[in-house]
């Protein structure tokens, strides 16, 4: 197998250089080219040919069930098994289907859940009154990017966001702090999110002064209580 990766990657790389890296000798693969191909060997080449050309009619997508089904539907006979063993040993893999969905929002969860002091009146009078906070994501093509965003209800403007790779609570604690320290708002501000556990905003502080009057330094999830000045999960979401 070693001195097969050689031949065909003969092109590409310098013989020798490939010989040192799999640790075989020049001898033993110019010994082993010489060698008349074996009946198996010879099928198992042209067997290639065809597994290389019905993947790429399929963009890339069949693995090894599929490409040996499409095999088999024009005449072929083989095992899976094998199909499988060459795909493996040379490279050839189906794409694996990203989900179309990501769960952001589970309300279904036994964390506390604070007050809904919005209570669906989304009207704000005077800029940092009332700030919505939600989740999203958007696919790229090294995954899943999550983007949580905080807009003032009153001005409409994005005041704070975050950008990650996971929807763990740093996503939405970062989006919450950017605001906070680029809007400097007084106390009795609401933030208000849904019910979801994913990104945090169901931990967010309740303070009795709020969290940004001189206690923007205070840690989200801390557990403390009091009147709720910043509503971090609201009772009846954020639609």
């Amino acid at each position: 197998m070693r001195f097969r990766a050689i031949e065909e990657h003969r092109g590409c790389w310098p013989v020798s250089v490939m010989c040192r890296v799999f640790r075989v000798s020049k001898a033993g693969y110019y010994a082993w080219r010489a060698r008349p191909e074996s009946k198996r060997a010879a099928e198992n080449r042209v067997l290639l040919d065809d597994i290389r050309a019905v993947h790429a009619a399929s963009q890339g997508r069949y693995g090894s069930p599929r490409v040996h089904a499409a095999l088999r539907a024009h005449g072929r006979r083989m095992g899976r098994g094998r199909v499988e063993r060459l795909m493996r040993a040379h490279g050839v893999r189906g794409l694996v289907a990203r989900p179309r969905r990501v769960q952001t929002t589970n309300s279904r969860h036994a964390f506390p859940v604070a007050p809904n002091l919005l209570d669906r009146q989304f009207t704000a009078s005077r800029p940092n009154q009332v700030w919505l906070a939600d989740l999203t994501y958007i696919p790229t093509g090294e995954g899943w990017l999550y983007l949580a965003a905080i807009m003032d209800l009153h001005t409409r403007k994005i005041v704070g966001w975050s950008m990650r790779d996971h929807l763990r609570a740093e996503l939405a604690t970062s989006a919450l702090m950017m605001a906070i320290q680029r809007q400097r708002p007084q106390p009795g501000l609401i933030q208000h999110s849904d019910r979801g556990i994913q990104g945090g905003f169901n931990r967010s502080p309740q303070h009795p002064g709020g969290c940004c009057g001189g206690q923007t330094e205070a840690e989200l999830g801390s557990g403390r209580t009091g009147p709720a000045v910043v509503a971090g999960a609201a009772g009846g979401g954020a639609s």
